[in-house]
């Protein structure tokens, strides 16, 4: 089941995320309630773990960064995610095991 992601009428999917700063490496961390955790190497300081949190989703799904928004979260741990141009498999591999 994928409670994490929705994709709206007009192709933009919506991405439910919860986020741990500060780890050792960054990557996807498997399903964490109804959002999918992801770790970040970047420290919550400055606003630089939303920087890496876009760059690696922008990376993972082979889409421009200026294709991914932030609409809520920016100072919490949980974070709603606009993804343009991407489709529905490529990000529903985001959760499966490398």
């Amino acid at each position: 089941m994928n409670d994490w992601f929705r994709v709206g009428d007009d192709g933009c999917i919506t991405l439910h995320l919860h986020i741990q700063p500060g780890a050792k490496t960054t990557g996807c961390a498997g399903l964490h309630g109804d959002s999918l955790k992801i770790r970040l190497a970047a420290p919550p300081v400055d606003g630089r773990a939303n920087l890496a949190l876009l760059r690696f989703l922008a990376d993972a799904l082979k889409l421009p960064p200026a294709a991914i928004v932030l609409k809520s979260g920016h100072a919490s741990r949980r974070k709603v995610l606009e993804v343009r141009g991407a489709t529905r498999e490529a990000v529903a591999a985001l959760s499966q095991p490398s």
